[in-house]
């Protein structure tokens, strides 16, 4: 499994002050000005296939992207290593194994901006260097992101975009990086989290799962291990404040990252399964059925028959005829050619 942040590093940070949101308005402004000036340089490395374990590495199932501040942040993956100096940005892509050392400037200390992806939510912190060489969340913030798939279908554009070579490659890649700043931008300006109006082992409690999701060995149990509390403490703190169990809530966590990456990867049924921390995918197709009524593989295929069905709607609608066509329109009362 992945390592995840720190637990403690998570549940000490601070949230962000109007001082904080300033500051990362100004750094997103910085990078968008750089990326449209074409000075932003971006790193990504390598894909490996398939998502394997390797010593002093992690991964993630969502992308993550690191925008450099100050000081450097020396990365290293299975198959290469790079440097990421101030104004530059590294979007590594999921499942890539990855471990971090960091380093002050030679007048400045080592910080950077990280997005980090979640269920229908994403964070943005401040990282700074807790122990020498060693990075940690400074100041953190969650943000509600409905059109999540929008950020993670820029990031994994970027990504692969980055591994191409057309003739359009530098530009498509400039609109793709000035459309995920700006709408990280945006956010920062605009947002709102229901998880930062949670308050103590509640708040750690909902971090700790969108943390871990992927966990397998996350349950309750766990979870109060973590937070140094009894379960049923936590049980009862969880229900009361929020109406909903914590078991329900972890389950509805990972079903709703099983659906986004039914909707949005080419992942299998059983590498989906492992990712949303089910060790057992018979275990859970049966939990996703009983959540949405049909199994992952009936989902899926009802998105294709969806996406089928608007292929076959016309291509161009008149007032007075329908065009199912290039350029060969009907009346609307008249079949389509080739009906």
């Amino acid at each position: 499994m992945p390592v995840p942040t720190t637990p403690s590093a998570l549940f000490t940070a601070r949230s962000m002050s109007q001082h904080n949101r300033a500051e990362m308005r100004l750094a997103f402004d910085r990078a968008i000005q750089f990326a449209n000036r074409n000075q932003l340089t971006l790193r990504v490395p390598h894909e490996v296939k398939p998502i394997s374990n390797r010593r002093d590495m992690h991964y993630h199932y969502r992308p993550e992207i690191f925008l450099q501040l100050q000081g450097t942040t020396d990365f290293h993956f299975p198959r290469e290593k790079f440097c990421l100096n101030p104004d530059e940005i590294c979007v590594i892509p999921a499942g890539v194994p990855h471990g971090e050392v960091v380093h002050a400037g030679p007048s400045l200390p080592f910080r950077n901006l990280v997005a980090g992806f979640y269920n229908n939510t994403l964070s943005l912190h401040f990282a700074h260097e807790a122990r020498p060489g060693k990075p940690d969340i400074e100041v953190i913030e969650f943000f509600d992101a409905p059109n999540l798939d929008v950020f993670l279908m820029l990031a994994n554009s970027v990504s692969q975009t980055h591994g191409t070579h057309g003739p359009a490659r530098e530009m498509v890649l400039k609109g793709l990086l000035l459309a995920l700043l700006g709408s990280f931008r945006n956010i920062v300006e605009t947002g709102t989290g229901q998880l930062n109006s949670d308050i103590g082992k509640v708040f750690q409690a909902k971090c700790l799962v969108r943390e871990q999701f992927a966990n397998s060995e996350l349950c309750v149990q766990h979870i109060a291990d973590t937070l140094g509390c009894s379960a049923d403490y936590l049980s009862h703190l969880f229900h009361t404040e929020t109406k909903e169990r914590l078991t329900h809530y972890i389950q509805r966590i990972r079903i709703h990252g099983a659906i986004l990456a039914l909707e949005t990867t080419a992942l299998t049924i059983s590498e989906i399964a492992y990712a949303s921390g089910y060790a057992d995918p018979a275990y859970f197709a049966r939990v996703f059925k009983q959540h949405k009524g049909t199994s992952p593989q009936d989902y899926r295929s009802q998105l294709e028959a969806q996406r089928t069905k608007q292929e076959e709607q016309p291509k161009t609608v008149y007032f007075d005829r329908v065009d199912f066509t290039h350029g060969v329109p009907h009346k609307k009362d008249e079949p389509a050619a080739g009906a």
